[in-house]
């Protein structure tokens, strides 16, 4: 970092934002298998908190892959970075008062304890996609899964790259035996419960 840079307080803080919005800042961070259901999950729950009124913002790992972080690979210290640089910018929102949602193989221990750092106590909220292997092979939405096992993909999580299970997730989500109105349920009722939303009609 070049020396010279100098950081500047916001005159309006945090609170202040969060306070206008009638909701508290956080971060739900999905990981887990590619096929463990993230992205939809993830984006039901936007829809669900939106429909009540919250100000939300979801941050896909496609998505960014297109913008923010397209000049990166899949390398572990690609994968770090994109992390990183995705931990970052749900900071910025969390700052602005959003509750962020972000959906993120995320396969290491490290990189998911990196970003929980850059939240106060309570802020982040690690959501487990918990589903087996073999249902997220079965799903295969994107056809990943086929390519890896017959050696197209290289480093694919689950086939030749590990994924590290988080020991203690704020919540355990399994889309093998759970609707996805019934994931979208458990997780408003943490939210309620942690009061970091209000309810809301």
């Amino acid at each position: 970092m070049a020396n010279n840079i100098v950081w500047h307080d916001h005159k309006i803080t945090r609170a202040e934002r969060s306070v206008n919005k009638n909701q508290k800042p956080c971060l739900l961070w999905f990981t887990g298998l590619s096929g463990s259901g993230k992205s939809t999950i993830a984006n039901a729950l936007d829809v669900a908190l939106h429909k009540r009124g919250y100000h939300t913002f979801l941050l896909d790992g496609d998505n960014v892959r297109h913008g923010l972080c397209k000049d990166l690979g899949f390398s572990d210290d690609d994968r770090e970075e994109n992390i990183r640089r995705v931990g970052e910018v749900c900071k910025l929102f969390a700052d602005a008062g959003l509750i962020v949602m972000s959906a993120f193989i995320s396969p290491f221990t490290s990189d998911r304890r990196l970003v929980r750092k850059l939240f106060p106590a309570g802020e982040f909220i690690e959501v487990f996609m918990d589903a087996p292997l073999a249902t997220c092979e079965e799903r295969d939405p994107k056809g990943l899964y086929q390519k890896a096992r017959s050696g197209e993909i290289k480093h694919f999580t689950g086939i030749d790259s590990p994924y590290e299970v988080p020991a203690h997730p704020e919540i355990r989500l399994d889309t093998s035996r759970h609707s996805v109105e019934e994931c979208v349920d458990s997780l408003i009722a943490y939210l309620l419960e942690r009061e970091l939303i209000t309810h809301k009609d």
